[in-house]
């Protein structure tokens, strides 16, 4: 009777640990998927990275022509009236890019919570870019407050210096100096830039891949 009390014993040991490991690997998921940390943005897979060697575009865009970019990303869209009047170069090198269907597919590559989200680079480091570059100082007024779109650029690059990155201020006032080329205003909604933010780390990343899926360009 001892040895058959001892054998249910390690019995049930055996059945209770398999238990608790179950329960483990219940909740603690797969590592190696991606989870959705903000309601409103889908799961997706980091970019490969890419070279491109594209040559600077014509200037088709019009002074003052109206003209909306509408950016669908995996956390929402959201919509930049494009300021032609004032940076027409700029605006003429995004437009050719978002028709070419360049930033289709892109990461946001880097967030800095309360401050500003970055797209728009085809290597996804923040060194990427289209393989030509333009050079179109903003006004010396420009400011760059929640919601107003530039170009970003490298501290040793020349003010008014842009390729594909972009950057989306989520600051009220993000005390930059007039340095970066001026793209537009988020205009309607501006839940799906909120939520981009909402994903910036410590590292100025963000938790998870958030994808530019496609930009689309509307005129009038």
């Amino acid at each position: 009777m001892t040895t058959v009390r001892v054998l249910r014993w390690v019995l049930a040991a055996v059945l209770a640990a398999l238990a608790v490991v179950v329960l483990v690997a219940t909740l603690g998921g797969d590592d190696d998927s991606p989870s959705v940390t903000v309601p409103g943005c889908k799961e997706a897979s980091a970019p490969e990275p890419k070279d491109v060697s594209l040559s600077t575009p014509e200037q088709t865009v019009k002074r003052g022509e109206a003209l909306t970019a509408e950016v669908k990303t995996s956390c929402g869209s959201f919509e930049i009236a494009l300021d032609s009047k004032r940076s027409p170069k700029t605006v003429n090198s995004f437009v050719y890019l978002a028709r070419e269907g360049f930033y289709d597919g892109l990461d946001f590559y880097k967030a800095i919570s309360g401050f500003a989200i970055y797209g728009g680079d085809p290597l996804g480091d923040g060194a990427g870019g289209p393989g030509y570059s333009i050079v179109e100082p903003p006004p010396a007024n420009t400011t760059y407050g929640k919601g107003v779109v530039a170009m970003a650029r490298e501290p040793s690059q020349p003010p008014g210096y842009s390729d594909s990155r972009f950057f989306v201020a989520t600051s009220l006032e993000t005390g930059l100096p007039p340095d970066f080329a001026l793209l537009g205003q988020v205009t309607g909604s501006f839940a799906a830039v909120a939520r981009i933010d909402e994903l910036a780390t410590p590292e100025q990343k963000t938790s998870q891949p958030v994808l530019i899926e496609k930009i689309s360009i509307t005129e009038g």
